[in-house]
């Protein structure tokens, strides 16, 4: 009970910081934080039966959200969630590493609850997933979700070596725990040669799986940096050299394994004509929610941002108050 009325409270101090300070109307406020009209009505007439509304709202359980709207407004995003952040109250001789881990966990926990309130609005939704680290977290904050009409699909060639976040395993720990079915793209990630792509791509089994793929309710992919901790690299998946090619050419970033410069254009790279995944312009007609973690994704982030695939963004604190620095 303590939690639910703890929740209420970062909810009610939200809605009113959204209505009274941010000037939207009951409706859009409503769309923000992904409530229904009713909600908002009732949490901002809560606000002002508790006191919390006077003169000035209380900016105790607002956080981040002056951030979250300045990103929001500068992509032309639908929402921005932003986790709280840690590294500027931190020691900044606390380890990347241990910032990192957190920056994991905390997106992957915010994720899972825009997926929860999601399947709780849409039992029949179709869920696209991309792979990573922060995907495997979602799976990991999905306990007590029972969502049997509901389909998972992966949005990029599933084999993979077989790690606990490939897009294979990543379907099937979603489906596991939601009960839901799950569906993948039975091809390789990244093909031989460009011919060899065209061939998989005619195959039966891959066509269909894509029409679902292009059919998803919502998607949820993480946006990836150019350097030797990636995971690209570490799992072997492109090499030193592919990767300094990539960087001449301006890539900053990838996400699905298409490879992007700063403007959030496609670079002219043989990996981009070799991976298999949905594209950029069928993200664009879902919604597509990115999923950043890590300062090390900054430049990244803001290339992808740049090119108006995203519906949604869900980020860690640190990274984000990078971000609305630099816009």
């Amino acid at each position: 009970m303590a939690g639910e009325n703890q929740e209420d409270q970062v909810l009610m101090a939200r809605a009113a910081w959204l209505y009274y300070v941010g000037g939207l109307n009951q409706e859009a406020a409503a769309k923000r934080l992904g409530l229904t009209r009713a909600r908002v009505n009732k949490l901002l007439s809560d606000a002002r039966d508790s006191g919390l509304v006077s003169i000035s709202i209380n900016p105790a359980n607002v956080g981040l959200l002056p951030v979250e709207e300045a990103i929001r407004l500068r992509y032309g995003l639908d929402f921005c969630i932003c986790t709280p952040a840690l590294g500027h109250d931190a020691d900044r001789s606390e380890s990347e590493s241990l910032l990192s881990r957190f920056a994991f966990r905390a997106v992957g926990t915010a994720a899972a609850t825009h997926l929860r309130r999601h399947l709780a609005e849409t039992p029949l939704a179709i869920i696209g997933t991309g792979w990573g680290r922060t995907l495997e977290q979602m799976t990991l904050q999905l306990a007590g979700v029972s969502a049997p009409k509901a389909r998972f699909i992966s949005l990029m060639g599933s084999l993979t070596s077989n790690l606990a976040y490939n897009p294979f395993e990543v379907v099937h720990a979603f489906a596991r725990a939601t009960g839901a079915e799950g569906f993948f793209l039975p091809v390789p990630f990244i093909a031989d040669t460009p011919e060899v792509r065209q061939i998989l791509l005619s195959q039966q089994s891959v066509q269909q799986a894509l029409v679902l793929a292009r059919s998803t309710t919502v998607a949820y992919i993480s946006i990836g940096e150019l350097r030797e901790g990636s995971l690209l690299r570490s799992q072997g998946m492109i090499s030193a050299r592919e990767m300094e090619e990539l960087r001449e050419l301006g890539a900053v970033g990838d996400t699905n394994g298409l490879f992007f410069d700063a403007a959030g254009l496609a670079v002219d790279h043989p990996l981009n004509q070799r991976t298999i995944a949905l594209g950029f312009e069928d993200l664009r007609k879902t919604c597509t929610v990115a999923l950043v973690a890590g300062r090390s994704k900054l430049q990244a982030s803001k290339g992808f941002l740049a090119s108006g695939v995203a519906r949604g963004l869900i980020i860690d604190g640190d990274t984000a108050i990078e971000l609305a620095a630099g816009m």
